[in-house]
């Protein structure tokens, strides 16, 4: 009798491990490899230490020259791969670096450098599994020594001439519209500064925000932002007048975050929308952009407010006003 029930649990022993092999197993026929697709271009302009960097910590998601350990070819952990693989190759490709514009490969440098300085890239949970991708301190140095780099420094003298007033200049007498469907305006003009913010490039970056938005910023109201409600962010040149005085020189964008849940449901409900230059010139090709470049940043960076970059300050709160009301 006796051996007969160690024989039994023995059996349950062995059965469990063999089942678990027997799914995994299963499993790996349902694994769809990640898509093969050539290099176009390499950043050969970057020095070597920021090349390794990259890499190091970023072409296994954000390029098609992935270098997968064994543990991440498997199903299910696959499955997640593959998803993250493709977002990651939709944001930024190190490997079609020369399918962007001398503007571009700037404009990703410091979207990386930002990324890594807030510590969202590479994902934590990725780093669990490679910790040889961790970013140090003297990594981020390294990326900002050279982005910086990429952006002249020093405003030319005509820049310095025309910063005499920080209005974005002529305007086309037919406002533009973003491919995914947001309009540009000027009333934003008009609009309540709800915050202000500058960048690594020397800019200067104002926060507008319609009434509805300057609502929702009283009242703390942005778990959702409620619908209707407009931010905009305004971004100039700094440049520095002969007296050491900074002032706002050349326009550079407009950046539109319009809340609308329903119109846009693949972006976390923002429409976004970026007009540049003189001409207020609407970036994208087509209604995807959006969902292949903006959000995945505000994403990452700003769940915690609403999928906005900067906190917004609040405007009169109203212990504020009943204080000087009392005074």
């Amino acid at each position: 009798m006796e051996t007969t029930k160690n024989t039994k649990r023995f059996k349950r022993i062995y059965l469990i491990p063999a089942a678990v092999i027997v799914v995994l197993a299963g499993l790996q026929l349902f694994s769809e490899p990640i898509a093969s697709k050539p290099v176009t271009g390499h950043m050969d302009e970057a020095p070597a230490e920021v090349l390794a960097i990259l890499q190091r910590s970023c072409y296994n998601c954000h390029s098609n020259e992935q270098k997968l350990s064994w543990f991440d070819q498997l199903a299910p952990a696959s499955w997640a791969v593959k998803k993250d693989v493709d977002r990651a190759r939709e944001v930024m490709n190190f490997s079609e670096w020369d399918k962007l514009s001398s503007g571009e490969r700037t404009g990703k440098m410091y979207a990386i450098l930002n990324m890594m300085q807030a510590g969202k890239m590479p994902l934590r949970e990725y780093l669990l599994l490679h910790p040889g991708a961790k970013i140090t301190e003297k990594d981020i140095e390294t990326v900002k020594k050279y982005t910086l780099s990429l952006s002249a420094q020093k405003a030319p003298a005509a820049a310095i001439a025309s910063a005499t007033t920080v209005a974005a200049g002529a305007v086309p007498t037919t406002f533009p519209v973003s491919p995914n469907g947001v309009k540009y305006t000027d009333a934003f003009k008009q609009w309540t500064v709800i915050s202000m913010s500058t960048l690594f490039d020397n800019s200067i970056r104002v926060i507008y925000g319609n009434d509805i938005a300057l609502k929702a910023v009283r009242e703390e109201n942005f778990f959702p932002w409620p619908d209707g409600a407009i931010v905009v962010k305004a971004v100039w040149k700094q440049v520095t007048m002969p007296d050491g005085e900074i002032r706002p020189g050349e326009f550079v964008n407009a950046q539109f975050m319009e809340k609308n849940a329903a119109k846009y449901t693949t972006t976390e409900g923002w429409g976004f929308a970026k007009f540049s230059g003189q001409k207020l010139a609407p970036t994208g090709k087509d209604a995807l952009f959006a969902q292949q470049s903006c959000i995945s940043c505000h994403r990452q960076l700003a769940s915690s407010t609403g999928f906005l970059f900067d906190v917004p300050m609040k405007v009169n709160p109203k212990s504020l006003t009943e204080k000087i009301i009392a005074q």
